[in-house]
């Protein structure tokens, strides 16, 4: 009843194995219809954080209102509950079991209870990328600072062709006193897609264990960590899950949770089960929570592989347009099955605050920095995309 209610008053209702990826009306609509954007806003940041649907904001809202009032006999938080009906609701999407995952705040909060939990000592060395996002590799520093790990950095070719340059790259850089890698799953600065099963399992035969930073994986591209093979994954859901901000999830592979230490306790954590005890954070906003199932269920009922189709479609044509200049250098591969929804490239021009001030004046939101990211979601019109573009061949020619 849900879906078809949900359908009803959206574009699909006229067709239901519509929108296809290159139906710009029917996303158009469902813009229009589901989200808060301004018809003057070109949003291209959802690589940082996106933009929550209509009903996901109403969700939140309202369990905040009801939790104020004290209506129901249930705290309005988390942070000491196992919350068992939302790991399940999420283990099921990202392809887990609830008993392997926790909830957090982001990928970052995640990445650092991975860090501070695992046992290293002294001159064990943690490999991770020259890709890495900074909350991704500021972990592995702090540990450093404290314990006197090494941290190894493999060099990833920039840009690939191949998944097997980039598996290849992290592969070979493994040593014999590698304990631990550490990678993304999607690169931040450059939107590549890593064959994180590929590099995993290589790493285990090697008795390395494997950390998946997977900050831009949820809602972005399909999914299934169990197919990964890693032991430990960090990933946030407002980015591509169109979720409130500030929530995350921490994977725990089942036989690797008497490995890692929780960092942040209750009483009771000895016998905390499964992985409960790396979310007993003490008291947080539940309204948010309940906003993550509304994303959910917005994501459910459009259809993921709609959106992750569309999403990818506006990339692709973001590449397309970035490729006409001259002086601008792509990072992003030139293989479109190494990229999702976000592209990246760099200008051959010395001062990009030019580029910065036109766009600002013309509402065009995008990454900004000597790398730039274009990152689309449904709610981007290929006219918001034409407007960077036509903006930045006004300003460099």
């Amino acid at each position: 009843m849900l879906r078809r209610q949900f359908l009803h008053t959206t574009a699909l209702a006229a067709a239901p194995l519509a929108p296809l990826a290159n139906d710009d009306a029917a996303w158009l609509r469902i813009r229009k219809e589901q989200f808060s954007l301004p018809d003057w806003r070109a949003y291209l940041n959802t690589g940082s954080v996106g933009a929550a649907p209509n009903r996901v904001v109403k969700a939140t809202n309202d369990y905040l209102a009801q939790g104020a009032s004290y209506v129901t006999d249930q705290y309005p938080r988390w942070g000491y509950e196992p919350m068992e009906s939302h790991r399940a609701a999420l283990a099921k999407f990202l392809g887990t079991t609830k008993e392997e995952l926790a909830l957090t705040h982001n990928a970052t909060e995640s990445m650092n209870l991975i860090a501070n939990g695992l046992d290293l000592k002294a001159g064990d060395e943690v490999l991770i990328t020259d890709q890495e996002h900074p909350s991704g590799r500021g972990c592995w520093f702090l540990k450093q600072a404290r314990t006197g790990i090494r941290i190894r950095e493999a060099a990833i070719p920039i840009p690939p062709k191949t998944s097997d340059e980039i598996a290849q790259a992290v592969i070979a850089a493994i040593r014999p006193e590698t304990k631990v890698l550490s990678f993304s799953g999607i690169t931040t600065h450059t939107g590549l897609r890593f064959p994180i099963a590929q590099i995993c399992a290589a790493a285990r035969a090697k008795g390395v264990i494997t950390v998946v930073d997977a900050a831009h994986l949820p809602g972005q591209v399909p999914m299934n960590i169990e197919s990964f093979g890693c032991d430990v994954l960090a990933a946030s859901l407002h980015k591509w899950m169109l979720t409130p901000p500030g929530c995350g999830i921490l994977y725990v592979r089942k036989d690797f949770q008497s490995k890692l230490w929780p960092t942040i306790v209750v009483d009771g954590w000895q016998t905390a089960k499964d992985a409960v005890k790396y979310m007993q954070l003490g008291c947080n906003n539940r309204a948010e929570l309940e906003g993550t199932l509304a994303a959910l269920a917005f994501i459910e009922e459009l259809g993921a592989d709609r959106i992750y189709a569309r999403i990818h479609h506006l990339a692709r044509y973001a590449y397309q347009r970035a490729s006409q200049f001259s002086y601008v250098k792509l990072l992003s591969s030139p293989n479109h099955e190494l990229y999702g929804g976000m592209v990246a490239f760099e200008v051959d021009r010395p001062d990009y605050a030019p580029l910065w001030k036109k766009l600002a004046e013309r509402k065009v939101w995008t990454l900004r920095g000597q790398k730039i990211r274009i990152s689309s979601h449904i709610h981007t019109r290929p006219s918001d995309i034409d407007l960077f573009f036509d903006t930045l061949k006004e300003v460099f020619g």
